[in-house]
């Protein structure tokens, strides 16, 4: 059988299937950090019909399939299983049409998030997904795990910005629904079945993306704020003052912020004075100074309430790329601690404060040197947690850790995933945030859709 369904490949795909030491190791893996695994085989398509031909011949030979895009996630959903197919789409890459008077944008699965950026910018529109893995990363994994980012306060996340999808099934069925219209209440709205299921029940291979006027112009502001209480009445005030002006509302706890401006001599501390909490606030608008002057009244009213003890607006682009730095520097972390239990999770925004504090002091109490860094969305509810115990070395405790934070995230009524999905990595503890019965019916959707359990097997569900 697996003879037939080598050569059944090779006839079928040619040179876009590779075996063995032809894999190149890159598709060994993703983000994750677990062991890499050679998978059986690595289909690298450039049509959809291809992937099609792939998933038929695999769903006939009964061979599990691990779509990837850009390898760039965090719970394990892209790593490869030994004796099955690694289906890449990096191949897949372009921009088909950007209609301007429909405001849409229809590209191919493996089309890196920053080329769209880009090219929507030079169509004289917007697309507002942002990530900060955005070089590396494309949009077919971007829709497979519904991501988030920077800027879900203002535009929601990625399912908010899709109109479309053309997607393969696991029997190889093409359904191509490239819808361009804001309003289609046509039936049952499929695209969503996809969306947010991480390669589980089809392969997206194309999207009809939703564009936005381009603000004309950002302006941001950071703030040091006394304590979370302080930060929260900063985020109602910005809502209100700010409207659909407000873009982003970036958090970081003093454990992040001092960690990664202490042991990274390029970022700059914006403040002499050590602050409870900071936070970065983006405007986005039609003029310069009406942003600038929003935010400096935001910011003065806070001052006077004693809900900011300090706060900077950069005159430059170079000032306000400094002061983003910090927050994105989390690219660092694997050089400055070495391997890491990381987490993406959502909670109530009023609860984080609390939590992270729970947290925080529960990881110093069962190990002493226990380095855990705090920062997030938190305008949208989303905080993400690392960690790392130096002295644990290469051999550190993630199921300790792993049960020490969900716990805490559970009894505050969060969500073990916020934006990351949830591949290998947290299927054990899907349980805390989905009940029975719906995760009876997610199995109910995965067996109609996918009989033969082929893609990405293992992944997200326990069937």
């Amino acid at each position: 059988m697996r003879e037939d369904f080598v050569q059944s490949l090779k006839d079928e795909l040619g040179g876009d299937v590779f075996f063995g030491a032809d894999i190149p190791t890159r598709f060994h893996n993703d983000w994750a950090g677990l062991e890499p695994v050679v998978p059986l085989a690595l289909v690298r398509p450039r049509t959809t019909e291809q992937v099609s031909a792939t998933l038929r011949l695999c769903d006939r030979f009964r061979v599990p399939v691990v779509p990837q895009g850009g390898l760039t996630g965090l719970a394990g959903g892209a790593r490869p299983i030994e004796n099955g197919v690694a289906l890449s789409l990096d191949r897949m890459n372009g921009i088909d049409e950007i209609d301007p008077v429909m405001a849409t944008m229809t590209v191919q699965a493996g089309t890196p998030l920053s080329v769209i950026q880009a090219a929507a910018e030079e169509a004289g529109l917007f697309f507002g997904l942002d990530l900060g893995a955005r070089d590396s990363c494309v949009i077919g994994g971007n829709l497979s795990t519904n991501a988030g980012g920077n800027r879900v306060i203002r535009f929601g996340m990625a399912r908010e910005h899709v109109l479309g999808l053309e997607v393969v099934l696991p029997d190889g069925t093409i359904v191509r629904s490239l819808n361009k219209m804001l309003k289609n209440n046509a039936g049952y709205d499929l695209k969503q079945l996809f969306i947010g299921s991480e390669g589980t029940l089809g392969v997206i291979t194309r999207a009809v993306l939703r564009l936005q006027a381009k603000p004309a112009a950002l302006a941001s502001a950071f703030c040091g704020c006394p304590d979370f209480p302080s930060m929260l009445e900063l985020l109602k005030s910005a809502r209100l003052g700010m409207g659909s002006a407000l873009i982003s509302f970036e958090v970081m706890w003093p454990s992040f912020y001092d960690f990664m401006t202490g042991n990274l001599p390029d970022l700059r501390r914006a403040f002499s004075e050590p602050h409870g909490i900071y936070v970065l606030i983006e405007a986005g608008g039609r003029d310069a100074d009406e942003n600038r002057a929003m935010l400096e009244q935001i910011l003065s009213d806070a001052l006077e309430e004693g809900w900011v003890s300090d706060a900077v607006l950069p005159s430059s682009e170079r000032e306000t790329r400094d002061l983003w730095a910090v927050r994105e520097s989390v690219s660092e972390y694997g050089r400055l601690m070495g391997p890491l239990t990381a987490f993406d999770v959502g909670l109530p925004t009023s609860a984080a404060g609390q939590v992270v504090s729970e947290i925080e002091e529960a990881m110093k109490s069962r190990w002493l040197d226990a380095i855990a860094l705090s920062y997030g969305h938190i305008g949208d509810s989303n905080l993400h947690l690392v960690c790392n115990i130096p002295s644990a070395g290469k051999t550190q405790p993630h199921k300790e850790i792993t049960e020490l934070v969900f716990g805490a995230i559970g009894q505050a009524g969060g969500t073990i995933s916020a934006e990351h999905g949830i591949g290998l990595q947290k299927k054990p503890y899907l349980t805390l945030s989905r009940t029975p019965e719906e995760l009876a019916l997610m199995e109910r959707i995965k067996r109609a859709i996918d009989p033969n359990n082929i893609l990405n097997t293992g992944k997200v569900l326990s069937i």
